[in-house]
């Protein structure tokens, strides 16, 4: 089982750089500016169009910083490998 998740390190990394940018994006842009798929987009008309949705930005970042933490445990030594010093 281990070996799968060793396959998964670097999708798992990339979806983590990608969330990262994701996160930058909510951070930075205001409603009316995030591209049309993101949750949270509205029209420059609305009346919180200048709102800035922070919470999605933490989400994104918190789901990344997970991806990470999930890619650098898979890249430790594997499970039973014992090197003997003599």
């Amino acid at each position: 089982m281990s070996g799968n998740l060793r396959k998964l390190i670097l999708p798992v990394v990339v979806l983590g750089v990608l969330l990262v940018v994701v996160a930058v994006i909510y951070f930075v842009e205001p409603e009316h500016s995030l591209p049309s798929f993101f949750p949270g987009h509205t029209s420059a008309a609305s009346a919180e169009a200048n709102h800035h949705h922070t919470k999605h930005g933490i989400a994104a970042l918190v789901v990344a910083l997970a991806c990470f933490a999930f890619a650098w445990f898979q890249t430790g030594p594997k499970a039973g490998s014992v090197s003997s010093q003599a």
